[in-house]
């Protein structure tokens, strides 16, 4: 009776005070160990588990690791190579939709979330074989297990019984619950993070005493920036190391040690990391190069790297890294190997390039920008951005979060973390590797047009409110603005100037990136009148001229702040003969201290000189640029996360009219037959299932079959050709429109002489009804490996590809998410009444959207979906789904709740 292994559900996992277990489906082999673990219990855990002391435990051992995986299923949790099992959970089929559940967890392990992580992982096996309720019989007693329950975000019942309580739950993960679970990783990597950047004692294994070595530079920073505890250095070949005793071994280190960070040659950093195991170190920064990024030998040199650390319970930073730094002074860790620190401040930085972090902390502490936290995290083995992001999200010390990525390890979830972190702290990033170069071959019409890699990354930071930069200084200059300034309220920018060209390249530039520079209020206006001369421009840029003095500066920034059509202001200023810079910067900062934070002020000085120090005082600080269009560009940036993080979160909607169960069952009869496309019957029963209308149709297999069809349907038709490898159906008179019924079979002929001569011969042919006129669109799907189903909505048509004009969002979709998807495209206008045309059903169309959303995340073997085009009708009149094409390929196995990904 015995199934296969599920071996896609193993995991490594992070408990909630950062350490790591595995976690796998029991095996028959476990019997021992799950022995061993029964007698590690307590006599009180026993009892509360077993309900008796006084029970074969070997005999429960021998019976527990007897499953199927179908209905009975245990699930093991283990540390070290051993393989010391920590906790079991369990559950037995009672009928075919019930089963029971049990747990037992070692006394050490109570109480750091082993158990809510069972339960999940539990849960997800049940439901995938049918099972859709959990019942568990415990003790009255045991409040540590109905504690587990309750929290788990599971909605449970809790039935009293004689002696006993019987709680029930169902198997379906919740958005309650997975929202649960996800806080609860949030936690723990918190927890783990804390290790590194805030350590107690810390190690430099491979400390050197030649300065200008990596080994030595490293300990150099530790030393000089006056770490809060004490620096081992650890070198086999020096009793000394830059005056400070050192050792041979990190086993030799007479203290604790939390944090370990190893700099020798990659050929011994495995050992190390074994030695580090040993001696009970919890944290590792690898700067070591020679790993995944060189090879082959390298991955299985990171691989055996990595199987140390997760045996171990060891978390790691790297490899291939140059360290992190702490800047409060509480800690003082400077734990990296470059030449400069970073200023003290109150952003975080994560980089995963190392020469950029280098490059950045020189940049940052020119530009005034000071960091909370930096960490340059390499190959990503296991700290990861989104631990990071866990971690800045509750850090007192952090209020503005950056991120230079080159790759994501699970998008989906850095997606979901984003959209919580980002509603209280702003994240702005940079992601690398924007060509076309790493795109895979497409054969539908969504494929081509999303064909470009960083197509899904856009998507993803569009809903999840970050703030994506396209370069490095802009990253720092949206960074500097969030940094010093509030966010505004709206779009509307208030330019100040002594210059009128560089003003009106400011001008130009706001308007460019969607904002807007509207003229003042008329007692604005009437006020700096008061204030300027007579040649002064008042309306908006407010042009004060060459010679204005800082005291016009000093009344005019008010004024413009104040009024009510503005949002925001820059002020700009290009040094004449006579004003001072310095004077002018005092007197921006006197005018932003009359402001009290009710608006951002961002400062221009065209000058050689820099930015005065006057704008960088600790006090008040204002954001400087050299040149207005910067300025513009990252004030752009912050006013669309403004708005964003205005707006109430948005939830996935509950459709109506769903037939989920009949939409599985044809997937899984498409894929018994092996990948591949729909059959036409098949795509319009999958779309029928999610409430999609598409036209009116019949599949025949002869041309006197067809005509058949046109009769039946007893109006004009489409006819077209169906045949293997047959997309472009246009380009190769593949589509008859508008035929009478009487015309049909001849046309059916003409075409299938003429498609089986280029080498199209059709197997049959499609008989559709014709759809009223409407503004044709495109709606589809392409299942990203990473990503997960990405929809896209664009012009549609025949025109698809050469216009290009597409817009893309990751599923699932709320309401705002379709709503803005549509609006954003270059042809929205078309769907609005172009040129006298009746606006069409714009709210039939993101219903669309919304369905095949669904379908896409309720069926990941949907590989891709096109719909070219949905006809959309005058308004009231809904979309019809004239053409549509589907692909099914076998699915991955979904990865175990909780997973670190390797």
């Amino acid at each position: 009776m015995a199934s296969v292994y599920p071996a896609y559900r193993e995991a490594d996992v992070v408990l909630r005070d950062g350490s790591t277990v595995h976690v796998r489906p029991v095996r028959p082999d476990d019997a021992e160990r799950l022995l061993a673990l029964y007698r590690s219990l307590s006599e009180e855990s026993r009892v509360l588990r077993f309900f008796s002391s006084a029970i074969d435990l070997a005999g429960q051992a021998r019976r527990d690791v007897q499953v199927d995986y179908v209905r009975r299923y245990g699930v093991l949790a283990t540390v070290g190579r051993d393989e010391q099992a920590v906790g079991y959970a369990s559950y037995e089929a009672l009928d075919g939709q019930v089963a029971e559940v049990a747990f037992a967890i070692a006394d050490v392990y109570q109480g750091r979330g082993l158990g809510t992580l069972l339960l999940g992982h539990l849960a997800e096996a049940a439901a995938a074989q049918g099972i859709e309720r959990f019942e568990a019989v415990v003790l009255p007693q045991n409040r540590r297990m109905l504690d587990v329950f309750r929290a788990s975000g599971f909605p449970i019942e809790v039935h009293a019984r004689p002696q006993e309580l019987c709680v029930t739950f169902p198997t379906s993960l919740t958005p309650e619950a997975l929202a649960r679970f996800e806080q609860r990783e949030q936690r723990a990597a918190a927890a783990a993070l804390q290790r590194f950047f805030r350590p107690r004692a810390v190690a430099v294994i491979g400390a050197s005493r030649q300065r200008g070595t990596v080994g030595g530079e490293l300990f150099h920073n530790l030393l000089t920036y006056g770490f809060n505890g004490p620096v081992y250095p650890v070198n086999p070949a020096a009793s000394v190391v830059q005056c400070v005793p050192a050792y041979p071994t990190i086993e030799a280190v007479p203290g604790e040690v939390d944090l370990a960070v190893i700099a020798v040659p990659a050929s011994r950093v495995v050992e190390v990391a074994e030695q580090c195991a040993r001696k009970g170190v919890r944290a590792l920064v690898v700067v070591s190069a020679g790993f995944s990024e060189v090879g082959p030998e390298g991955r299985e040199r990171q691989q055996a790297l990595l199987r140390v650390c997760r045996a171990a319970g060891i978390r790691l930073v790297g490899p291939n890294c140059i360290g992190l730094v702490n800047t409060d002074p509480a800690v003082r860790l400077n734990a990296q190997f470059g030449p400069l620190v970073p200023p003290a401040g109150r952003v975080g930085f994560m980089s995963q390039s190392g020469a950029l972090g280098l490059a950045a902390i020189d940049y940052a502490g020119s530009r005034g920008l000071g960091f909370s936290t930096f960490i340059s995290v390499g190959n990503k083995a296991d700290i990861s951005g989104n631990d990071l992001l866990g971690y800045w999200a509750d850090d007192p010390g952090t209020d503005v979060i950056l991120l230079y990525l080159e790759s994501f390890g699970n998008p989906r979830k850095f997606g979901r973390l984003a959209r919580e972190v980002g509603r209280r702290k702003p994240i702005v990033a940079v992601k690398s590797g924007r060509s076309r170069a790493g795109a895979r071959a497409s054969s539908s019409h969504t494929g081509a047009l999303l064909a470009a890699s960083d197509v899904p990354v856009d998507a993803l930071f569009r809903q999840a409110g970050v703030i994506r930069t396209d370069t490095l200084q802009q990253l720092f200059d949206v960074a500097l603005v969030l940094s010093s300034q509030p966010l505004p309220r709206g779009r509307r920018v208030g330019i100040v100037t002594n210059v009128g060209g560089p003003a009106i390249m400011c001008a130009d530039t706001c308007e460019a990136e969607g904002l807007s520079v509207p003229e003042l209020a008329a007692e604005t206006q009437a006020a700096l009148r008061a204030l300027l001369p007579a040649e002064a421009a008042v309306a908006n840029p407010v042009d004060m001229l060459a010679a204005a003095p800082a005291a016009h500066y000093r009344q005019a920034l008010p004024l413009v702040a104040r009024d009510p059509n503005i949002d925001a202001v820059i002020a700009i200023f290009l040094p004449p003969l006579a004003t001072r810079a310095e004077d002018v910067a005092r007197a921006m900062v006197e005018a932003a201290q009359e402001l009290n934070g009710a608006k951002p002020l961002l400062a221009v000085f065209m000058q050689s000189l820099g930015v005065p120090a006057e704008l960088r005082a600790e006090a008040l600080r204002i954001p400087a640029f050299a040149f207005p269009e910067p300025a513009a560009i990252a004030l752009a940036r912050v006013a669309r996360y403004g708005e964003w993080r205005a707006r109430p979160a948005p939830s996935v909607p509950v459709l109506r009219g769903l037939d989920r169960d009949e939409a599985v069952a044809i997937v899984a009869r498409a894929l018994g037959r092996g990948a591949g496309w729909l059959a036409p019957e098949e795509v319009a029963a999958l779309l029928r299932c999610y409430g999609l209308h598409l036209a009116r149709q019949e599949t025949v297999a002869t041309p006197a079959e067809a005509a058949t069809a046109a009769r039946a349907l007893g109006a004009r038709v489409a006819l077209k050709a169906l045949a293997p490898g047959l997309v472009h159906k246009s380009e190769l008179g593949a589509v008859r429109l508008d035929l009478a019924p009487d015309l049909v079979q001849a046309a059916a002929q003409e075409m299938a002489a003429r498609l089986t001569a280029e080498g199209y011969p059709p197997t049959g042919f499609l008989v559709q009804e014709m759809v009223p006129r409407g503004v044709e669109m495109i709606v589809g799907v392409v299942h990203d490996p990473q990503f997960g189903p990405l929809v896209a909505c664009g012009a549609g048509g025949v025109l698809v590809e050469l216009l290009g004009d597409v817009s893309v969002r990751l599923a699932p979709l709320t309401r705002e998410d379709a709503a803005a998807q549509v609006r954003e495209l270059k042809s929205y206008p078309l769907l609005t009444g172009f040129r006298g045309a009746p606006p069409a059903d714009v709210t039939a169309l993101e219903d669309v959207l919304l369905r095949v959303s669904a379908l896409a995340e309720d069926l990941p073997a949907v590989a891709e979906l096109d719909c070219n085009p949905v006809v959309v009708l005058a308004q009231g009149q809904g979309a019809v789904i004239v053409d549509a094409r589907i692909r099914v390929e076998p699915p991955e196995p979904p990865r175990p709740l909780g997973a670190r990904r390797t």
